[in-house]
């Protein structure tokens, strides 16, 4: 088989499901692989790892040179911190590389109990501006994976701002959402995102003109073509998506990959890897700032194109590869132990042999020797030097020589878990609360806000007039999706703070970090998906996930918390409109709808910043059963409503009274699995 050369200077990092795929993508030539186990990881459908199957992997992974990240990167309740710790402590006791991680809470539990333990932080975790990169880097991230919605200037101004490890997507499935700021296959079917279950409802029909069509299916991504530009920007880790993929997916990418990185990859390589999975081929218009063509789905096509290959695919990895150079010194003195001295992936050992004897007829010779040593088929090393020293006129079974070089392999291949420092971590207590919350609001434009209301804050959204922030006091409420617009944020937050606006409303850590940096008191919004008292004490006022039920979002103990109690719920964070690309802005006018596979009509807004939100068609309502709202305060997430419609709600929710619309309770009584 011939020798396969890597490229030291940037990381191929595949997806594991399985015991099967990670072998695939150690023998197809990863330099680390990603993986969890059955709970609290983002792919709890694939087969996924036991503890002792952890240890298992960790220690063939790490005998052939390869790094495993751990993926713990879900929202995790308070209740279950214990297991999280118990998962870290099992992760650290295998000897895992780094922990994947979205929820800021459980990043500062590992921090506190675990300080070797080396963070990265989650594409989930939604940040996408300088800022917030600095933030991450600051609450102890050493490697960030960037928004697969990231351009490659993008992607240079956040390498500019932080020395983190920077890792990128390179190839696999994209979402049509942001990465943590989706919440429709939660609303639709309890089957949260942010927890690990996505139900993919976004591959289904949602159609901008009533035709069927699929506006929410985006094609795979593949940046394989682009790997010597990324190189370039300075990122370190090349991702391949696919947890819940088959192990000859994993072979295929990773291979590309490696051919991308000698200068090899070609045409016939992206056919392969088209014909294993894709949705009507590939896109690369995120990174290359070119979003047209974006859009596909699964055809027939696609499916039947994977049988020809599959089998070809497996030869990739039904052998062990030669990928590890080793060093041999063989020494063979007369009336001494023979010693084979064995030298790879950062490791010596020395096997110990029987005493020579004299030979009757043929001695060894050294080329007999290194013939013999060299023979390492079957292991995952090939050898990259053979030194014998060799008295005259020796010789030894071939049967020794054969075992001491097993020995040596064996050896090699056995791998010793660093110490850590383990911290116990003591639980929040439930919170217990009774009495009225107070009402907090945001509305989509000044003309909505109602005379005397009693809210005590109230934000409008930064693009709003300077009169109306004057006119109402209100405070700012800053996007969530800011690619590239920080210097525009700043610019307007600088002039909002001339005008005497003092309040911010921030979904996102990067625009929170910036307005406290600019003066402002930021509050945190839906969007940080604030799920459990850790991350909730992380920051100021914080608006709790909508995806906890009413009950959890009463027993977080931070000060000051709210829910959303009513309003058409963004579902989705988009950088790329599916009305504009179905049916043009012309034709939307602002007022865009998608309707899905049943009738139901989802609003589509957009804005002067780049990406656009995707709502529910109904809102949630929760006027009859405050009474059962114990947070701090209650926020109202006013969209399309005139302000005659937001007086009569508001009094709906001072007499505890339902209406007659059409609503939702959202998640607060059902929960997400």
């Amino acid at each position: 088989m011939p020798r396969i050369i890597l490229s030291m200077s940037i990381e191929i990092l595949a997806p594991c499901g399985s015991m099967e795929s990670l072998t695939a993508a150690v023998r197809s030539g990863a330099n680390a692989v990603y993986l969890g186990t059955k709970e609290l990881n983002a792919r709890r459908g694939a087969g996924n790892f036991g503890f002792d199957e952890l240890k298992e992997a960790v220690a063939y992974a790490h005998g052939r040179a390869v790094k495993v990240y751990f993926t713990l990167n879900t929202l995790v309740s308070d209740t279950e911190f214990k297991t999280a710790y118990e998962t870290v402590e099992a992760a650290m006791l295998s000897g895992v590389d780094g922990f994947i991680v979205q929820d800021l809470g459980l990043a500062k539990m590992i921090r506190e109990c675990f300080p070797e333990a080396r963070l990265h932080a989650s594409t989930q975790c939604s940040v996408n501006t300088p800022d917030g990169f600095r933030e991450l880097e600051r609450l102890g991230f050493v490697r960030a994976v960037l928004p697969r919605e990231m351009s490659a200037e993008e992607i240079s101004e956040i390498r500019k701002a932080t020395s983190m490890e920077l890792e990128i997507f390179v190839h696999g499935a994209l979402c049509m959402c942001v990465s943590g700021q989706c919440y429709l296959s939660a609303m639709l079917g309890s089957r949260s995102g942010n927890r690990g279950l996505c139900a993919q409802p976004c591959r289904l029909s949602f159609s901008a003109d009533n035709s069927g069509s699929f506006d929410l299916s985006l094609k795979d991504l593949s940046l394989i073509e682009h790997i010597g530009e990324i190189e370039k920007l300075g990122v370190c880790s090349l991702k391949i998506e696919g947890r819940m993929k088959r192990p000859e997916y994993v072979a295929a990418a990773v291979t590309a990959c490696k051919k991308a990185i000698d200068g090899t990859y070609g045409l016939s390589d992206g056919q392969v890897l088209k014909s294993v999975f894709s949705r009507s081929g590939f896109t690369d218009g995120y990174f290359t700032g070119k979003r047209l063509d974006m859009f596909g789905t699964r055809q027939k096509d696609d499916v039947t194109a994977a049988a020809p290959v599959l089998k070809e695919l497996s030869r990739l990895y039904d052998k062990e590869n030669p990928l590890l150079p080793v060093k041999l010194s063989f020494i063979c003195r007369d009336s001494e132990p023979a010693l084979l001295l064995a030298e790879a992936n950062g490791k010596a050992v020395r096997i110990t042999g029987a005493v020579p004897e004299r030979a009757i007829n043929k001695p060894m010779t050294e080329e007999g020797l290194k013939d013999r040593l060299s023979k390492l088929g079957g292991t995952p090393f090939y050898a990259d030097s053979v030194n014998i020293e060799l008295h005259g006129g020796l010789i030894l079974p071939a049967s020794e020589i054969n075992r001491m070089r097993r020995k040596a392999v064996e050896a090699l291949l056995q791998t010793d878990i660093p110490k850590f420092t383990e911290n116990e971590y003591t639980p929040v207590k439930p919170r217990i609360k009774s009495g009225a919350p107070y009402y907090t609001a945001r509305f989509e434009r000044a003309a909505q806000i109602p005379d005397n209301h009693q809210f005590e804050r109230i934000f409008l959204p930064i693009w709003e007039r300077d009169e109306a922030f004057i006119k109402h006091g209100a405070g700012a409420e800053l996007p969530r999706g800011l690619f590239g617009s920080e210097e525009k944020l700043k610019k307007r937050l600088s002039e909002l703070r001339a005008i005497g606006v003092k309040e911010a409303l921030c979904g996102n850590l990067g625009a929170y970090k910036t307005a406290e940096a600019l003066g402002f008191k930021a509050y945190a919004d839906f969007g940080l998906n604030i799920f459990n008292s850790e991350s909730a004490r992380l920051f100021n006022s914080p608006l709790l996930s909508f995806e906890l039920t009413l009950e959890q979002a009463n027993r977080i103990n931070a000060d000051d918390t709210g829910i959303i109690v009513y309003g058409r719920l963004p579902l989705m964070l988009t950088r790329n409109c599916p009305v504009k690309n179905r049916i043009g802005c012309d034709k939307c006018k602002k007022h865009g709808i998608l309707t899905d596979r049943k009738g139901y009509k989802f609003p589509v807004k957009c804005s002067s910043y780049p990406c656009v939100e995707i709502l529910n068609p109904v809102p949630v309502l929760l006027s009859d059963r405050m009474n059962e709202v114990h947070t701090d305060f209650a926020h109202f997430y006013f969209t399309d409503e005139s302000k005659d419609e937001i007086n009569t709600i508001v009094n709906l929710y001072k007499s505890n009274k339902k209406t007659d619309i059409e609503y939702t309770r959202g998640l607060y009584y059902r929960g997400v699995k």
